[in-house]
């Protein structure tokens, strides 16, 4: 019995021991994240640092050192009960200048690990200070745009870019490095901007966040689209209640005006998401495709008053062009590009969306029959499926549509041998 009375002791004391060097010796510091953690940075971007210690920070202290000189950015000290915290800071104190500069970070804690001194963390993280912006060259001249339509600009710059393109108002289009090295961005003149908001810019942000703006030379060319009234008719109501019922419910005229508006603002979102995922390099070549002995039954910009039973109940823009031929016909791709979308996309029904890379893209709405699947390369002329009438669609017909960086233009540009010639492959060459 002494001998295990004395076993028993000896492990308790061990315990104590060895728990007492871990508490007063060991354990690990502060967790500390540094974002972002190293590249270029300008006076304009913020470094977040984030600290977390289960027994409570103490003290945090960051400095910037470039060359042989430190400078101080944050000597904080933390009451008690603290155990996580986010500070922002600047590398831009008097006196950095632009070159390598390197973040040094250390924090305590609240432990009485090593005596009561407590644990530290410290590390560091390396950055190139860059205050200057980059430089714009705009190399294409002569940008004629139309309400509606489309224009290109073909620019250069001094270095590397985090991002690029044209922005006016609230709208950005991206512009896409070439082999050439050179940029070219594609962007529209929405079809319901007023003019004294459309004043197109190049934007250039490089990897340490400066930016510069450019101003181009650009001529408007007015343009008018038609307006169309539109009688709902009960079958054709039903018909959209019906296709629409799992999503949707009330009378067949609450559930078309549901879907006329809510669901409508829900495929414009996802049309600007499919306009993101695109290539950088041209994929088509020359003119659109038109279907084949097809005959318009509708056009862009088309401003169209819907009326039931003789009251006025919707206002609508029809941002397409519907081509009508006979029943479940072919539908040819209109250019070489890539599936990027190929499902039922709401009031365009079962619907294919090609990108022809730097964000252009075709629609293809109201199928009948899907034949491609997302991540296909197709030719120009290759089938793709077959018209009908899903989505808010009335008949059989194709709905086809024309988008740059996910913004509908109208497609009847993209039909022109010439207009493709002049105001997109000119400037290419250029």
């Amino acid at each position: 019995m002494k001998t295990s009375a004395m076993v028993i002791l000896l492990v308790l004391l061990a315990v104590v021991i060895v728990g007492g060097v871990y508490l007063f010796l060991g354990g690990t510091g502060p967790l500390v994240t540094v974002t972002p953690s190293s590249g270029a940075i300008s006076a304009k971007q913020s470094v977040v640092v984030a600290l977390k210690a289960v027994s409570g920070l103490k003290e945090l202290t960051v400095s910037a050192v470039q060359g042989q000189q430190p400078f101080q950015l944050v000597n904080k000290k933390y009451p008690e009960g603290v155990k996580e915290a986010r500070e922002t800071l600047n590398l831009a104190p008097a006196g950095v200048k632009d070159g390598p500069v390197t973040l040094v970070v250390r924090v305590n804690d609240r432990s009485i690990a090593r005596f009561g001194a407590g644990h530290t963390t410290e590390l560091s993280h390396q950055f190139v200070f860059d205050s200057k912006p980059p430089a714009i060259s705009i190399l294409s001249t002569a940008h004629n745009i139309a309400r509606g339509g489309v224009g290109l600009v073909v620019y250069s710059v001094n270095k590397e870019l985090q991002r690029s393109g044209i922005v006016f108002a609230d709208r950005f289009f991206p512009g896409y490095r070439q082999k050439s090295g050179n940029y070219a961005c594609l962007f529209a003149f929405p079809y319901d901007m007023p003019e004294e908001q459309f004043v197109p810019k190049v934007l250039a942000v490089d990897k340490a966040g400066n930016e510069r703006r450019a101003g181009i030379y650009f001529h408007l060319i007015p343009k008018t689209f038609r307006s169309d009234r539109i009688e709902l008719t009960d079958s054709f109501l039903d018909k959209v209640a019906n296709e629409f019922a799992g999503k949707y419910s009330g009378t067949p005229l609450e559930v078309y005006l549901k879907v006329n508006r809510e669901e409508r603002l829900q495929n414009l979102k996802t049309l600007r998401e499919c306009g993101l995922k695109t290539a950088a390099d041209p994929l088509w070549k020359d003119a659109f495709l038109r279907l084949p002995n097809s005959a318009p039954r509708g056009g862009f910009g088309q401003h169209r008053t819907y009326f039931y039973k003789g009251k006025e109940v919707d206002q609508q823009t029809h941002l397409g062009v519907d081509l009508a031929a006979l029943s479940h016909v072919p539908i040819p791709a209109a250019n070489s590009g890539k599936v990027v979308y190929a499902d039922y996309l709401g009031i365009y029904g079962q619907c294919i969306i090609i990108d022809h890379g730097m964000g252009l893209q075709s629609i293809y709405g109201h199928l009948s029959q899907i034949g491609v699947k997302v991540g296909d390369q197709v030719e120009k002329a290759a089938i793709i499926g077959r018209s009908g009438d899903t989505g808010l669609a009335g008949g059989d017909h194709l709905h086809f549509g024309i988008a740059v960086s996910g913004e509908q233009v109208n497609p009847i540009e993209w039909w022109d041998q010439k207009w493709i010639r002049d105001n997109i492959y000119s400037k290419m060459e250029q």
